[in-house]
């Protein structure tokens, strides 16, 4: 028996009957053609050197009208480097995909497909594991947010990482960027048309 997300009597947090497995929407969704919604396919990562220590929150979006936006070495439409600061690994991570999420819904996009590294995340925001840490509740409570603003749904897996190359290299070159006197901060997005 799959037990509950916890709640912290926020307003935004999800009810029982938002979590992505009660969606009748993204169910009949998920087995349409993606190419046929304006969205993305999501990479994100978080590091952190030391833990806590200096850390920063990676991510790459692919369109999912390309054909190979499935594939982990192609190159991204948009990508997000930020250095966060003294952080965790978790809070690194969770906060890759608030940005990630935050970044595709500015791009328009409709629906979103995560593929993440972290198995922790993908279990929370899919309902089936308990979010603890006081820390990632705020976290998960606003990618869930962001998450139910998609009108046609969205997924998350978990993939090994090394499908997840590219964020991970959005990660290290924010921290080396911000060590270096660098923005704190880049964001690549699509070029306009």
């Amino acid at each position: 028996m799959r037990e509950p997300p916890l709640t912290l009597g926020f307003d935004d947090e999800p009810e029982p009957d938002d979590l992505p497995e009660s969606r009748s929407r993204s169910a009949k969704l998920a087995a349409a053609p993606s190419t046929s919604i304006r969205g993305f396919v999501v990479r994100t990562d978080g590091a952190a050197r030391g833990n806590p220590g200096p850390a920063s929150a990676g991510a790459v979006l692919l369109s999912l009208a390309r054909p190979d936006a499935r594939n982990h070495r192609a190159a991204p439409d948009a990508s997000i480097s930020d250095f966060l600061g003294v952080q965790t690994n978790n809070v690194a991570e969770y906060t890759a995909v608030v940005r990630a999420v935050g970044l595709g819904l500015e791009l328009g996009a409709r629906r979103l497909e995560l593929l993440l590294d972290s198995k922790l995340i993908v279990e929370q925001i899919s309902g089936r594991w308990r979010v603890k840490d006081p820390k990632l509740r705020v976290l998960w409570a606003e990618a869930l947010k962001l998450l139910r603003q998609l009108p046609d749904g969205w997924t998350a897996a978990h993939v090994p990482r090394a499908q997840n190359s590219l964020a991970d290299a959005m990660c290290n070159e924010a921290i080396d960027r911000a060590m270096a006197g660098g923005p704190a901060s880049v964001v690549r997005r699509p070029a306009a048309r």
